[in-house]
């Protein structure tokens, strides 16, 4: 989580008031955006579902995990085990653009959980560009993916995720090569798993935790500092797709990966994006 000056507490102090006092004279901005054009998914979502690069982006990230795995089938030796391709589900090879515009149309500003549970089993994913062609290819050349998430919709979860998998016609899959997890979001036990049959040539994923556990920590310049660390890894092993609207990126910001759509928590996002502001003097 962002560590808070006293100078910082007062800035949110001041942004909880200032929003409290436009509440009083508005009272139809009090509880939620209500589709007024401050909401601060905006920015993300128009980036996201409109911008060509955006999509150039995805598909960088899938043409360099394919030359990543051409360099990987030429080192390999007659008598080495085989090689495996591990991915993410959510913003990886699926991706959720329909939730996130209904949660603007319904004025919610923050991550749903119950509008995420409800809107899961519509099966209204759609395939991140550049993924089907990538994990084909995978497929074309004998190497087996698996697909790894954490989710959780009752007991119906992994039926959801295999039929999304299907319908989209992702090679693999099947109840061999999806793993999800319902009560955790440690994606360590299905790795071990696989490395104890296959060598994993690429891992795929949006958030940083999808690679490794030990970036799962609620402080902004630790996570810094362990992507520093495996700098080495970005663009080799580790094959990171764009994901702006959530993550646990969220949680070091707020200490939660769906922080509540507060007063209190729209100043902290306000204090985040605002962190390296120019003062606005000439030195």
């Amino acid at each position: 989580m962002i560590d808070l000056t006293d100078h910082d507490r007062r800035r949110i102090l001041a942004l909880i008031l200032a929003a409290g006092g436009a509440a009083s004279t508005a009272p139809a901005l009090a509880a939620s955006v209500d589709n007024d054009d401050s909401n601060p998914l905006l920015w993300a979502l128009a980036w996201q579902q409109t911008a060509a690069e955006f999509q150039a982006l995805c598909y960088q990230a899938y043409s360099l995990a394919r030359l990543r795995l051409q360099i990987a089938l030429a080192q390999r030796d007659d008598d080495d085990r085989p090689l495996a391709v591990i991915a993410d589900l959510d913003n990886t090879v699926l991706h959720a653009n329909s939730y996130w515009g209904y949660l603007v149309n319904e004025g919610k500003d923050f991550f749903d959980d119950a509008i995420w549970d409800e809107w899961l089993p519509e099966n209204l994913m759609t395939a991140v560009p550049g993924a089907l062609d990538f994990l084909a290819y995978c497929k074309q050349q004998g190497v087996e993916v698996f697909y790894v998430t954490n989710r959780d919709q009752g007991e119906r979860t992994y039926e959801y995720a295999l039929v999304q998998l299907q319908e989209l016609e992702f090679p693999y899959a099947d109840s061999d090569h999806l793993y999800v997890f319902r009560e955790t979001s440690d994606k360590t036990p299905a790795r071990r798993s696989i490395e104890q049959r296959f060598d994993i040539a690429l891992m795929l994923g949006d958030n940083l935790n999808d690679f490794r556990r030990d970036y799962y920590v609620k402080d902004v310049a630790e996570r810094m500092a362990l992507m520093e660390r495996d700098r080495a890894d970005w663009g080799d092993k580790f094959i990171l797709l764009p994901n702006p609207t959530d993550g646990h990126w969220v949680r070091a910001i707020f200490g939660e990966s769906e922080p509540q759509p507060t007063d209190a928590n729209r100043a902290r996002l306000r204090l985040a994006a605002t962190r390296l502001a120019w003062n606005g003097r000439r030195e």
